[in-house]
């Protein structure tokens, strides 16, 4: 089962992208971030005629998530993340699809720091935190997988120096992204590639997709149950060199039906 998340800012000016990179790719489920569309502007017909089944949840101008199946239905379990009722931001949606429960997310930004963007990026993650508490140890595989919007390590940003002032570096926001992975969570992509400078997002300007001059801030994170399904991780790069394309690239991981056996000693 191969599971994607992929940030395409803007689906319905970018979805000549999105079609042509589902047809070239063919992930079983995909998660969409920063849709930058209301709900009735949500290209489901497109979608759907490639295959998919879609849900999502939509917002004017910006943010926006969806989950995308060629696998089965989708059975939604949740939309937006629980803990601050007044939130009005679309930036979490949670759903059963073929056995795996899998949670699409768009991290808030958080800059300017300090700040009240920079506060709402760190109460938005303890309620993540909080949430995900609660799915870590289903009896089943779960897949949380989305833009974080946080580098976790020095070896996830090309010159981490000129980051350090940055909201998607800050220490108090790494330290958030670690408290998931003590939780018992695990970034997949870091787990089969672990000394590996891997990126996932290019800005636009400098030529910094042709210089590699990224950063990681697209994950997956998985429960032991996925993980223990774990074939493989990793960016599809290729999307992101074609023209009017996403900043982002896809990360895709492959699940095995079944638990991977382990070797005997």
């Amino acid at each position: 089962m191969k599971i994607a998340t992929y940030n395409v800012n803007g689906i319905n000016g970018r979805l000549a992208v999105l079609l042509r990179w589902l047809e070239l790719a063919e992930p079983d489920v995909v998660c969409l971030q920063e849709l930058k569309a209301p709900d009735e502007r949500f290209p489901e017909a497109a979608i759907r005629d490639l295959g998919y089944e879609a849900i999502w949840l939509g917002q004017k101008s910006w943010n926006g998530v969806a989950i995308l199946s060629r696998v089965g239905e989708i059975h939604e379990t949740r939309r937006g993340l629980p803990g601050e009722p007044e939130d009005a931001q679309s930036r979490y949606i949670e759903a059963a699809v073929n056995g795996v429960l899998i949670a699409g997310l768009y991290v808030p930004n958080g800059n300017p720091l300090p700040g009240p963007k920079f506060d709402y990026k760190l109460r938005w993650f303890d309620r993540l935190h909080d949430h995900l508490s609660t799915l870590i140890a289903l009896d089943a595989p779960v897949v949380i997988a989305g833009d974080f919007n946080v580098m976790p390590t020095d070896l996830d940003v090309y010159v981490p120096d000129r980051w350090r002032d940055d909201a998607l570096f800050a220490p108090e926001v790494r330290k958030a992204y670690a408290r998931l992975l003590k939780q018992g969570w695990t970034d997949a992509l870091r787990h089969l590639h672990p000394d590996e400078r891997i990126y996932t997002f290019w800005k636009y300007w400098r030529n910094s997709f042709e210089r590699d001059a990224g950063l990681r801030i697209d994950h997956i994170l998985l429960n032991d149950k996925a993980r223990a399904r774990l074939v493989s991780a990793e960016v599809d790069r290729r999307p992101r060199g074609w023209e009017k394309t996403s900043d982002h690239a896809p990360v895709i991981v492959d699940l095995a039906d079944k638990p991977k056996r382990k070797a005997k000693v």
